[in-house]
Order: structure tokens, then sequence, then C-alpha cells
């Protein structure tokens, strides 16, 4: 356990309030840890706090958590990660059952869960944020057969397979989304731990927009089923749409039986239309499924080469 290099990853944006006890909690709790904060365009004096707390301080000056966070992937250098929030709204006294408990089990990822405890409904109080996270929670888990108890946590372990093989193209708050389904879609091993989570001090302001960010998750969740499961997606679309076909197609069917003659030739021509874009839709779907189950195998032998 002592030989492991553990980098801690703390992007900020004005957490002036709270960023100096974050830091200090994870030297009295994981000495043996290098802590970096990622600054993102702050105007609080963040930058200066963290370096007085004993932080390693860097900059992003891309706006957008998942800009951050990206760009502490690619530049530290470690054998396991543990993302965390500058917000003080995670505990950091179980870090070392989340550390002991991650290279025990190996996992590739470990996520602190707040939610099947109920220490999240407790002491959130923004409206709607409890139902977002069992909205997004509930769609994955139906749409990738998953059992998880806490999709959009900001705390996490990751292995070094995972930092260096990870990509992807969003910037924001959406970023556990994209991290809990990459892991599902490529089979990786996650775990989830038990934690009491916290609201914000008083004073410190919630960077989250309750709509414009869930709507974003929303639309992320819908982008990735399509991305990962095309069959799933574009055959559920084929279906609709084959459907509707057959719905305008009884009236002219219907006439032709009665009268032997189609008088509603435009129903008909419609109709046909939506059956033909059925069926393509429905070879869309078979290819970028194949495609997909290549680059799934494909991405297996790059992870296990991984070092």
């Amino acid at each position: 356990m002592e030989t492991l290099k553990i980098a801690v990853l703390v992007p900020c944006y004005n957490e002036s309030l709270t960023i100096g006890k974050v830091v200090k909690d994870f030297k009295t709790y994981l000495p043996q840890a290098e802590i970096y904060v990622y600054d993102n365009n702050s105007k609080d004096g963040t930058i200066e706090i963290a370096k007085e707390a004993g932080a390693i301080v860097r900059q992003e000056k891309r706006q957008g958590k998942a800009n951050v966070v990206f760009k502490m992937f690619r530049e530290i250098e470690a054998d396991m990660y543990i993302m965390i929030d500058g917000d003080d709204t995670y505990p950091v006294e179980c870090v070392q059952e989340m550390v002991n408990q991650f290279v025990e089990n190996n996992c590739d990822m470990l996520v602190g869960d707040r939610l099947s405890n109920n220490s999240y409904k407790k002491e959130n109080k923004r409206a709607f944020h409890n139902f977002g996270n069992n909205l997004v929670r509930n769609l994955i888990n139906v749409f990738f057969g998953s059992e998880l108890k806490d999709i959009l946590s900001g705390y996490r372990i990751f292995s070094k397979k995972f930092v260096k093989n990870y990509s992807s193209s969003i910037k924001g708050f959406e970023l556990e989304t994209d991290l809990s389904i990459y892991s599902l879609h490529h089979g990786l091993a996650i775990e989830e731990y038990s934690i009491d989570y916290r609201d914000r001090p008083e004073g410190s302001v919630s960077k989250l927009n309750t709509f414009t960010d869930g709507f974003k998750v929303i639309k992320l969740f819908f982008n990735l089923v399509r991305l990962y499961k095309p069959l799933l997606f574009f055959g559920g679309f084929s279906i609709v749409l084959f459907i509707i076909g057959i719905l305008f197609m009884i009236v002219p069917i219907k006439e032709y039986f009665e009268y032997k003659y189609v008088y509603k030739v435009p129903t008909l021509i419609f109709s046909i239309m939506l059956m033909i874009v059925s069926i393509l839709s429905f070879a869309t779907g078979l290819i970028l499924d194949n495609i997909s189950i290549i680059d799934k195998k494909n991405f297996k032998v790059r992870y296990n080469n991984t070092k």
C-alpha cells in the first residue's frame, strides 16, 4: 500500500471558503498522497489558499469541470487517482477505507455513494436534485443492466489504466454521467462505498444549474445510448416508424379491398416512406452495433496492455 503513488485531483472554481480545509484534510487522512488543485478561472483567491494549504496548484483556462479533469488525467502520473470536489461536501476521513477497498478488490473505479444511506437527501437543499439523481440512475440502470446506486457522485477513485484510456468530448458537469456509462459499456470493474454527504457550508454557492445542467445530463445519456447501444436506439426508432407506417396504410388498403382503387394515394406514399425509413434505421443500428462490438474488443486489448 505504501508503495502506491496516489494523486488527489481537486478541480476548482471559486471555492475559497472550503478548498483549504479539503487540502488539509487529505494531508491528515492520506499524508502519502500528492494533492493537485487545478483552478478553472477562479476570482476569489482559491489559488492562494490552496497553495498555502500545501497543494500543488495548476490552472486550466478552458471553462468546464470536464476540461479540468481531462487535463489532470493527461498531466499527472500516479498509480491511483482520487477525484473530489473542492466544496467540502464529501468526507475525507473515510478515504483510507476507500483506498483499501479499491486495492483489495482490484477496481477500475470506486464511487463514493451518497444516496443509499439517504445522506444526500437529508443534506441537499436544492429543489429537484434528488429527483434528478434518481432519474439518471434509474435510466442508466435500466438501459445498461446495472445496479449502481449513485451515478452523479463527484467522489471517485480511478486506476491508472482507467485514467490513461478514458476519452470523451464533453466539457462540463456531465462528467460523472459519462464516467459511469463509459465504465459500464466497457465492462470495467466498478464498486461503490457508502459515504455521508454534507451540504455546502453557508456562503458557499453551487455552480450547478438544476435545469440547464440537468437537461445536459439527460441529453448526454441519450447520446451515449445512441453511441454505445446503437441497435437498441435505432431499433426502437425503427419499430416506432414501422408501426406508424402500418397505421397510415390501413385506410389505403381498406379502400383497395372495398373499391379496387386507392383514393388516398399521398397517404399510401407517406406510409411506404415511413416503412422504408424504418428498415434503413434498423440496418443502421445493425451496422453501428457491429462497429461498437469491434471497438469494445479493441478497447480491451488496449486497456489490458496499459502498464
